[in-house]
């Protein structure tokens, strides 16, 4: 059978060409969605969705859809009462391994030092579509893919705009005109940067299983599912519940080919419960190793609770289960 899910199959697809209208539709809807845009010095658009302006969780689900290529879906859910909570995203993608790792994923180190910025350090991790246009990172030699887009936008969870350094780095490395390139700018202290960050439950099970070896090519759809918080004023806290959203109450179905045991190795090694860090907020885990999130066990990043199922032999195996309990402890009070 042939598999359309790899990068490789998928190499006439442009997740910046499809985030495209995604993107003209969140410049265009601006006001609605509680956003402000404005272009910097040289032409490039800055969208602040959360740092000045008020921002919105349908703004949150756009960003969403941008930072997937336009190859995954992002919907608002009303929850039933015996799933624990009011309000969850469920995200699906046709074509999970680009939209997630070869778009979603925050994997382009961006900094700038003081001396280069006049002022404050700055670093942020660019997640979105223009991430396949620079190729920064060995993973797109592992995907094999690579975007050649006259268009780009990228999405950087910041609470101030980027300097003009790295700007300039970002149209160098994309090879942009500056008015080809949009950024949008997410705190996760907003309704909106909340929102896109738990958007992130079915790219954390692609990483997470990218991480134990599994197949890429052999992933050929994703569904995911997971609760969404109130943001939270404090950085670290908001940071800690959007985490503790997909760790503990994510939930994400893969559908594969291949081997059997393959497939049932990923459901039982996948899901959070596998860390030694389990059972615990976030927030206070990364307070205990002084905010350094490489000592913080790997395993740890991971939905709660995952389905593998393999279409060559129609089984589906099951791992993990979430832990809504302890979500409650952390993010609900009684009136």
């Amino acid at each position: 059978m042939s598999n359309t899910s790899s990068p490789r199959a998928a190499a006439g697809l442009s997740v910046n060409l499809l985030a495209r209208p995604l993107v003209e539709r969140l410049l265009a809807d601006a006001d609605a969605l509680g956003l402000r845009v404005r272009r910097d010095d040289t032409g490039v658009h800055i969208v602040d969705a959360g740092i000045e302006a008020p921002g919105s969780v349908a703004a949150g689900l756009c960003v969403g859809e941008i930072c997937m290529g336009g190859l995954g879906r992002v919907n608002l859910r009303s929850g039933a009462s015996a799933e624990g909570w009011p309000t969850w995203l469920d995200v699906r993608s046709s074509q999970p391994v680009l939209a997630c790792l070869g778009s979603q994923y925050a994997g382009w180190s961006l900094a700038a030092t003081k001396e280069e910025t006049g002022g404050k350090k700055f670093f942020s991790l660019g997640s979105g579509p223009a991430r396949a246009l620079a190729v920064k990172e060995k993973l797109f030699a592992e995907l094999d893919y690579r975007d050649h887009a006259p268009c780009g936008a990228l999405v950087l969870e910041v609470d101030r705009a980027p300097p003009k350094v790295v700007i300039d780095k970002l149209l160098r490395d994309c090879g942009l005109a500056p008015e080809a390139l949009t950024l949008i700018l997410t705190p996760t202290t907003s309704l909106a940067g909340t929102t896109q960050v738990v958007a992130r439950v079915l790219e954390v099970a692609l990483h997470k299983a990218h991480e134990l070896g599994f197949a890429l090519a052999d992933i050929v759809d994703g569904a995911g599912t997971a609760p969404l918080p109130s943001p939270s004023a404090d950085g670290v806290e908001a940071m800690g519940r959007t985490n503790d959203a997909i760790l503990y109450g994510g939930r994400v179905h893969l559908t594969v080919r291949g081997d059997d045991d393959a497939a049932r190795g990923l459901a039982r090694a996948l899901p959070s419960r596998n860390s030694r860090d389990h059972g615990r907020s976030f927030a206070h885990i990364f307070k205990e190793v002084e905010y350094d999130f490489y000592k913080i066990d790997g395993a740890l990043f991971a939905p709660a609770e995952v389905w593998v199922s393999n279409i060559d032999s129609g089984n589906t195996w099951h791992g993990g289960a979430p832990d809504m309990e302890l979500l409650q402890r952390l993010w609900l009070q009684e009136a």
